[in-house]
């Protein structure tokens, strides 16, 4: 394993913690740095105490405005082509300087066969190519194979790049392999920013969020995300909640701030309130900005225009 500076700060404070002769050793270190005590019914209970305090109180267009800041437009489906990615990516153009109160998203997500389509149809200012890569959106393929996608696609010209962790793996408690590969993706990204999807709805109990999201951190992960949105539940308050105090404490330990992502079912503004207000409550109002808070969606931006009005 080869943790980065901050991790080994943050995480034991000398070369021996990151050079255990035991593997095991230093994977439950770290997850006991990180505690979790609560059951997901406790969890929710919690999540809808926060909600009803403060949910009604930041559904306002001023939210929504910056909602509609941290959004990645996204298209993956197996029927895109060149033409509904230009489309897309023109849907982004043409909304610059129409509502000059109101920020551009924050980046186009498409298949790394489309890198190239965004660069050129692109003219709206500060928007950002973000692909998914990896095997996306299983994961289930050779290391190398996820290496080389993602070091084409920021060749290609993405900015961002989404990968799923390696469940298998997880599954299996081989979090020396699971690490190991985040970490060499991450090293292919160069520049370019990683997200690592957790598919929360698919590891389901509070433990596995928990888990997962501090691996993803140990990796050198700059966001971390709920889901695909394909084949498994997406987001919920629950892992929200669960990602938010994760982040919490490893802000706390290393003095690093690292990002959230929330995708899969987010469609209206409604639901983007509520995961919005989840984030403000524990993480403060220094997460609520697109370096820190990312919404993955397609008809979002959509509806929050339509509520905006012209």
């Amino acid at each position: 394993m080869r943790p980065t500076d901050e991790i080994i700060d943050g995480w034991g404070d000398s070369e021996e913690a990151a050079n255990q002769t035991e593997s095991t050793d230093k994977f439950k270190e770290a997850f006991a740095k990180f505690e979790i005590t609560e059951k997901m019914e406790d969890i929710t209970a919690k999540v809808n105490a926060l909600l009803d305090k403060s949910e009604k109180a930041n559904f306002t267009p001023e939210v929504l405005k910056q909602i509609h800041s941290c959004i990645d437009l996204t298209s993956l489906t197996s029927i895109d082509t060149r033409e509904s990615i230009w489309k897309l990516t023109d849907y982004v153009n043409d909304f610059e300087g129409t509502r000059p109160d109101v920020p551009n998203v924050a980046s186009i997500c498409v298949y790394p066969l489309f890198i190239e389509t965004v660069k050129q149809a692109i003219t709206a200012q500060d928007v950002k190519i973000a692909a998914v890569a990896g095997g996306f959106p299983s994961s289930q393929t050779f290391m190398e194979i996820k290496i080389a996608e993602t070091a084409m696609s920021v060749m290609q010209g993405a900015d961002e790049i989404d990968v799923v962790m390696n469940l298998g793996y997880f599954l299996e408690d081989n979090y020396e392999e699971l690490t190991e590969e985040l970490q060499e993706i991450k090293d292919a990204c160069r520049d370019a920013k990683l997200k690592v999807i957790l598919e929360t709805g698919a590891l389901q109990t509070a433990v596995n969020i928990h888990k997962a999201a501090i691996l993803a951190l140990y990796s050198g992960a700059d966001f971390i995300k709920t889901s695909t949105g394909k084949g498994y539940p997406g987001a919920t308050p629950e892992a929200v909640y669960i990602l938010c105090m994760v982040l919490k404490k490893y802000h706390a330990l290393t003095g690093n701030k690292r990002g959230i992502k929330i995708s899969g079912g987010v469609k209206t503004a409604e639901e983007a309130v509520r995961f919005y207000s989840i984030v403000k409550e524990i993480l403060g109002e220094s997460w609520l900005n697109n370096e820190l808070l990312r919404f993955g969606a397609s008809s979002l931006a959509g509806d929050i225009e339509k509520r905006l009005g012209k």
